[in-house]
């Protein structure tokens, strides 16, 4: 008996060394967003953020990230959904051009591109919240129209792990 609480303490202790983490000199958790990162429409630049990941999991055969601001209520809001980046990649520079197979998906902007924080005048405080996403297939679809609460959904069905950054902007 007592064997076998050594293994299931070292099983535990394994798996928890393993928990994914994102980082970013771009965002930083709970803290405002610089221009750089806000939509055009809204003053800003439009520039994606540079992002590294660690502790994916070994059996992850691709990433997906997504840029949701979670303030907007019932569905969120998609501001970037990227599918099929290579299981070798863990990080995206800032303002990169992502690299094959990688392919951007329509947000709820219209564009399949990174759309940085825009929220309605006055609407106070968004959260927006990127989160790369260790998956086991090579790349989710995701039906016509989706919202962002039900593309993040069908990641979360897919991932194997998934590690976030919440940042916050306010016009």
């Amino acid at each position: 008996m007592r064997f076998s609480w050594y293994l299931l303490f070292g099983f535990l202790c394994a798996n928890s060394a393993a928990a994914m983490e994102l980082k970013s000199p771009d965002i930083h958790e709970g803290a405002p967003i610089a221009k750089e990162q806000v939509y055009t429409r809204c003053g800003g630049q439009n520039v994606s953020p540079a992002l590294s990941w660690s502790g994916a999991p070994d059996a992850t055969r691709s990433f997906a990230i997504t840029a949701i601001d979670l303030s907007v209520k019932p569905n969120g809001w998609s501001h970037w959904i990227v599918v099929g980046l290579a299981a070798g990649t863990h990080s995206l520079g800032k303002g990169a051009v992502l690299p094959a197979p990688a392919d951007a998906v329509m947000t709820d902007f219209g564009d399949a591109a990174y759309a940085g924080p825009c929220p309605p005048a006055g609407s106070g405080n968004h959260r927006y919240q990127f989160t790369v996403w260790a998956l086991r297939t090579p790349a989710p679809q995701f039906p016509a129209h989706a919202t962002a609460n039900e593309i993040a959904a069908i990641l979360d069905k897919t991932s194997i792990g998934k590690a976030s950054i919440t940042g916050t902007y306010r016009r």
